[in-house]
C-alpha cells in the first residue's frame, strides 16, 4: 500500500516509520522551511527515531497527494482546515484520508472529520480517524500499545485495521466516530489539567481527575449524538497515562509550565481544544466543570487555585 504521512513532526514521523516498518512504501510530506521537515530531510532522523532509507522524504504536496493509496495528516488539528484547502487542489477520489491528530476546531466546535467532510464526497474518499495512546519514544524501542481506527465506513476502517496492525500496535476498530473524535480530543484538556496539579503540588488529585475529567467527557459525547462509553475506551480514558502521567506529554507539561509560571514553547493540542470544548458544552447545555476550569485558567486569566476551589465547593451529587 503506497501511504504518505503529511506532517512530519514527533507523532508524524513515528507513524512514517512505523508504517515503512510493516511494509508499506511511504513518504513522509512536511513543509520545505519548517525544522522539523529540514532536519529529516537533512539527515533522514530527528530527537526521536531514525528513518531507513526506504522512506522518502518531500516537500512536494501535490507529488504527496496523486502518489498515494491512503493519505495519513498529522498536523496541528487548528490548521487543518487551511492545509486541507490546499489537498483538496489535487485528485482525491479513490483515496483513503487517514486523520491522526486530536482536536477540535476552536472557531466552529468541529470535529476534524467534519472539516474534511466539508471538502470530499466521503462515498468516493472516505475519512478515517486513528486515535489512542503511545509515545513514539516506546513505540522505537519496541514497546507495543493498543490504538483504535474509526470511519463512518464499516468496510474502510477494517481495511485499514487489517493494513496496519502489527506485533507492535494492536488495532480495534471503533464503532462511534463521534465518541473517538471527541474522547481524543478531550483527553489533552484533561492532560492541561494533570499539569497544573503537578505544578500545584496536586498530584494526589490525579484519580480524582481522572474519574471525574471520564464522567463529563462522557456527558459531551452522548449529547453530540455518540456512545457515552466510548470515553471509557481507548480514545479517552485508555489514552490517560501519556497526557496526566509522561513527562514527554505536550499537555501535561504545557499544564505544569502555566501554572508555575514558565514559557511552554511547543504544541499542546488541548489550549484551544479547552476553547473548542468550552464552546461545545454552552452550545449543548452540558457541565463540563473541568473543561470550564481550564479554559477560564487559559483564557480568561482566572486564578488556578481559585478553579480548583470553586470545584471543591460545588453542590453535592451522586457520584453516577
Amino acid at each position: 500500500m503506497k501511504i504518505s504521512v503529511l506532517g512530519c513532526g514527533r507523532w508524524g514521523s513515528c507513524i512514517a516509520w512505523y508504517l515503512d516498518k510493516i511494509g508499506h512504501e511511504v513518504l513522509s510530506c512536511g513543509l520545505a522551511d519548517a525544522p522539523e521537515f529540514i532536519q529529516l530531510k537533512a539527515h533522514h532522523c530527528n530527537d526521536y527515531l531514525v528513518f531507513p532509507e526506504s522512506i522518502e522524504v518531500s516537500s512536494d504536496l501535490e507529488y504527496a497527494v496523486k502518489r498515494a493509496d491512503v493519505i495519513v495528516i498529522s498536523i496541528s488539528s487548528q490548521y487543518l482546515r487551511s492545509y486541507f484547502a490546499e489537498i483538496a487542489q489535487y485528485p482525491l477520489e479513490g483515496k483513503i484520508i487517514v486523520l491522526c491528530m486530536k482536536g477540535v476546531e476552536a472557531s466552529t466546535g468541529k470535529r476534524l472529520s467534519e472539516i474534511v467532510g466539508e471538502f470530499v464526497d466521503e462515498s468516493k474518499t472516505p475519512i478515517a480517524v486513528w486515535v489512542g495512546p503511545g509515545h513514539p519514544q516506546d513505540y522505537v524501542k519496541g514497546i507495543p500499545n493498543c490504538m483504535v481506527i474509526d470511519s463512518d465506513n464499516r468496510e474502510v476502517k477494517q481495511q485499514l485495521v487489517n493494513a496496519f496492525s502489527s506485533e507492535l500496535i494492536r488495532f480495534y476498530i471503533g464503532r462511534d466516530l463521534i465518541g473517538s473524535e471527541i474522547g481524543a480530543a478531550a483527553k489533552n484538556v484533561i492532560g492541561i489539567a494533570a499539569g497544573i496539579l503537578d505544578g500545584l503540588g496536586y498530584t494526589s488529585l490525579k484519580g480524582g481527575l481522572m474519574a471525574r475529567g471520564t464522567q463529563e467527557v462522557s456527558r459531551l459525547i452522548e449529547a453530540l449524538g455518540g456512545n457515552k462509553m466510548s470515553a471509557f475506551g481507548l480514545c479517552h480514558l485508555g489514552d490517560y497515562e501519556a497526557p496526566l502521567f509522561s513527562p514527554w506529554s505536550h499537555n501535561r507539561m504545557y499544564g505544569e509550565d502555566f501554572v508555575t509560571g514558565k514559557t511552554f514553547s511547543k504544541l499542546a493540542e488541548g489550549v484551544m481544544t479547552s476553547k473548542a470544548l468550552y464552546k461545545l458544552g454552552q452550545e449543548y447545555h452540558v457541565d463540563l466543570p473541568i473543561v470550564s476550569a481550564v479554559y477560564r485558567a487559559l483564557f480568561e486569566g482566572a486564578d488556578v487555585k481559585e478553579e480548583i476551589q470553586q470545584l471543591f465547593t460545588r453542590s453535592v451529587k451522586d457520584e453516577f
